[in-house]
């Protein structure tokens, strides 16, 4: 459902690498929410105090003086009975969470530049970055990999260009040149899990740093292979040609 905030009450939006850190924390304590719900209901089916029960190894256990007064109730054996207890179980909790945690991230690239067009060409790319905690760890390598490359295409290519009556020159994917599959080597990823201390599972957001460093580290790069420092975004062959050439 896109939902908009006559149905739901204010929160932040779908930014700053927080959804999986944000909605985590939701399902998380939603989560915890049904499992104080199915410690309720076998309490009372128990006829004990709620506080004499616990949630252990997928199970609700009596506890204190009454441990070992009742056999332990599993999720499917709580489940099966539902409909006598108070029907669903059901988990709620609304959160507004900050602290999506810092990112760091470092990149290495080695490149080959053509002296005589000043086409740059990537040889190898590695990620390194803290996840703190890979969740899905395709998806985090996929977000490494994405932010890479769009990075990429923003050291090299991008760029907008106008004529001198202000039109857009490049206004097309044919002139606007983003990078596909075929220009790029396979770009490594390597994820660092060092947890976020702001989150029970120690999840940091991961969607945006990638984009970072591969300006510096592709200038720096660049740079070297072709004896000149590149000072100027994007390192496109007519610039960098021109600052081999004034060289």
């Amino acid at each position: 459902i896109v939902a908009d905030t006559g149905s739901l009450g204010q929160n932040e939006v779908t930014d700053g690498s927080r959804v999986t850190f944000a909605v985590g924390l939701a399902t998380i304590e939603a989560a915890r929410a049904a499992k104080r719900e199915m410690c309720r209901r076998v309490a009372k089916l128990w006829d004990i105090d709620e506080d004499a029960v616990e949630w252990r190894d997928g199970a609700v256990h009596p506890t204190g003086h009454n441990a070992g007064s009742h056999d332990p109730m599993t999720l499917a054996e709580i489940a099966a009975i539902a409909s006598n207890t108070g029907g669903p179980i059901a988990g709620h909790h609304e959160a507004n969470p900050e602290g999506a945690g810092v990112s760091f991230a470092t990149h290495m690239v080695d490149t080959e530049v053509d002296p005589e067009t000043g086409a740059v060409k990537i040889l190898r790319y590695t990620v390194f970055q803290d996840a703190g905690k890979a969740v899905h760890p395709d998806y985090v390598e996929g977000q490494f990999q994405g932010g890479a490359t769009q990075g990429i295409g923003w050291a090299l290519n991008e760029e907008y260009i106008y004529g001198e009556d202000g039109t857009l020159q490049n206004a097309g994917f044919l002139d606007y040149r983003i990078p596909v599959a075929s220009d790029l080597p396979m770009i490594d990823a390597v994820i660092l899990e060092i947890p976020n201390p702001g989150h029970p599972y120690g999840v940091r957001g991961v969607g945006e740093t990638s984009i970072v460093p591969p300006l510096a580290a592709i200038a720096n790069a660049v740079s070297a292979a072709a004896g000149v420092r590149m000072t100027d975004l994007p390192m496109s062959p007519p610039k960098v040609l021109k600052a081999i050439h004034d060289k």
